[in-house]
């Protein structure tokens, strides 16, 4: 019995004596999965709480918390210009062809293309969901065409391809100002663009791009009066907008009648009554029905758009 304890404690000495394993060194993590900055593992994140207790300056001002706004090299936090919340917060653009014309004749004028791709940008930076649908009157018509001999179904297809053109050539120019775009199209063109589903659609500009509704409402015999009336709708938006030539609503063209009256508010009665051309009916119906009120502005009113968005400038309400 004495022997077999004094063996255990001989044991024990030579055990203690040996100089405990040395720990391997940890595998360099797969770099897919690195924080950003290249940072990981806990032996990071113990060196940089060690750098902000040796470097006050790094961390955030007073009433921000850790993981608020960044610091500049001074130590400061940057803060935004603090701005009143726009009045709407999701709206539907709808332009005409003719606005992309300009002064020409036909087709598309750059300049003003660019200049009304510049108030969408300004109203997408005030964090303003939007969203588009836009005419083919300037390059094709389906209803004046299908008075020349062509098939009213056929001209109302031809039509809704030109609407893709003009969506694609208004989506260039704004994704060249920085602001992501999306076409969707109520007529599946898989190599051009993405179909139109509205679930996608709203996620798109949930994730803070532009979306623009191309090919009207897939069918013909309804116009793209209708097509902004229905996208309104489906997307939830607080407003439709329609940019024209005019500054609102009047009782007769005032490029041909001086005395035209202008409206500052109607009711969707109202314009269906008087049969003020608005929108089309079924547009004006299908607003009515589902609250959606219609503002028309001036699309050539520099900063007019931005104005309109936050309840101010020239324009008339239809509600």
């Amino acid at each position: 019995m004495v022997s077999r304890c004094s063996f255990l404690a001989k044991a024990s000495r030579k055990k203690s004596a040996i100089s405990p394993p040395r720990s391997r060194p940890r595998p360099d993590p797969d770099p897919s999965t690195r924080r950003p900055g290249g940072f990981s593992g806990r032996r990071t994140r113990r060196r940089l709480t060690g750098d902000v207790d040796c470097h006050p300056e790094l961390i955030p001002a007073a009433g921000f918390p850790s993981n608020g706004p960044a610091a500049d090299f001074d130590g400061r936090a940057r803060v935004s210009p603090v701005s009143e919340e726009p009045k709407y917060q999701r709206v539907l653009l709808k332009l005409s062809g003719e606005a992309l014309m300009g002064k020409r004749d036909y087709g598309l004028d750059p300049d003003m293309v660019g200049r009304i791709c510049d108030e969408v940008a300004t109203v997408h930076d005030m964090g303003v969901q939007v969203c588009l649908v836009i005419g083919a009157g300037n390059i094709f018509r389906g209803m004046s065409s299908s008075a020349e001999g062509i098939e009213r179904t056929s001209a109302d297809y031809m039509g809704m391809l030109a609407t893709v053109m003009n969506a694609l050539a208004v989506q260039s120019v704004l994704e060249s100002k920085g602001v992501d775009t999306r076409v969707l199209s109520a007529i599946p063109m898989q190599t051009v663009c993405e179909p139109y589903i509205r679930r996608r659609a709203v996620r798109h500009m949930e994730k803070g791009r532009v979306v623009i509704f191309a090919a009207g409402t897939g069918n013909p015999f309804f116009t793209t009066d209708t097509a902004a009336a229905l996208r309104a709708v489906e997307m939830g938006c607080d407003a439709l907008l329609k940019g024209t030539q005019v500054d609102g609503v009047y009782d007769s063209d005032p490029k041909t009648n001086p005395d035209a009256v202008r409206y500052d508010n109607l009711k969707y009665q109202d314009v269906l009554a008087r049969d003020l051309k608005v929108m089309d009916t079924s547009a004006i119906a299908l607003a009515r029905d589902n609250r959606v009120p219609i503002l028309v502005f001036s699309i050539h009113n520099p900063g007019e758009f931005s104005k309109v968005i936050n309840g101010e400038g020239r324009f008339t309400l239809v509600d």
